[in-house]
């Protein structure tokens, strides 16, 4: 596959900001708000998995890389196997690593993806007490 140009990458950038830009509410606040950059971060206090006491909660972001748009997805990072198995194989299959998505490309299918992606991370956000 060739190289994404920079204005392809914007597209997918700004495609996935669409999906994102609705849970920037209550207490999930935009740390960073640039092109090329956004990031949601639950701004109450919270205990991980690994039982780490947190200030804050990263839930979601997204990058712009030389050749893909990383979307850092947290909520499966603090609820790994129970979110694995919410989440759709087309979207799983862009998993690189623990809570990142190599996204190359946007269609119907992958936006619908990460919207409920979404909805499910901030229902487990809310159900652990961080939003």
């Amino acid at each position: 596959m060739a190289r994404l140009t920079q204005e392809q990458l914007l597209e997918i950038f700004n495609a996935l900001k669409k999906e994102m830009k609705p849970y920037e509410k209550g207490n999930i606040k935009a740390r960073i708000d640039i092109e090329g950059k956004y990031d949601l971060w639950s701004e109450r206090p919270g205990v991980l998995v690994n039982n780490k006491a947190r200030n804050e909660i990263s839930f979601a972001a997204i990058i712009l890389q030389s050749n893909y748009v990383g979307f850092y997805y947290m909520p499966i990072y603090t609820n790994c196997e129970s979110m694995r198995s919410k989440l759709s194989p087309g979207l799983l299959k862009l998993l690189k690593g623990k809570a990142c998505f190599h996204i190359k490309a946007v269609d119907k299918e992958l936006l619908k993806d990460i919207k409920e992606a979404m909805k499910i991370g901030y229902e487990q956000f809310k159900k652990n007490g961080w939003v």
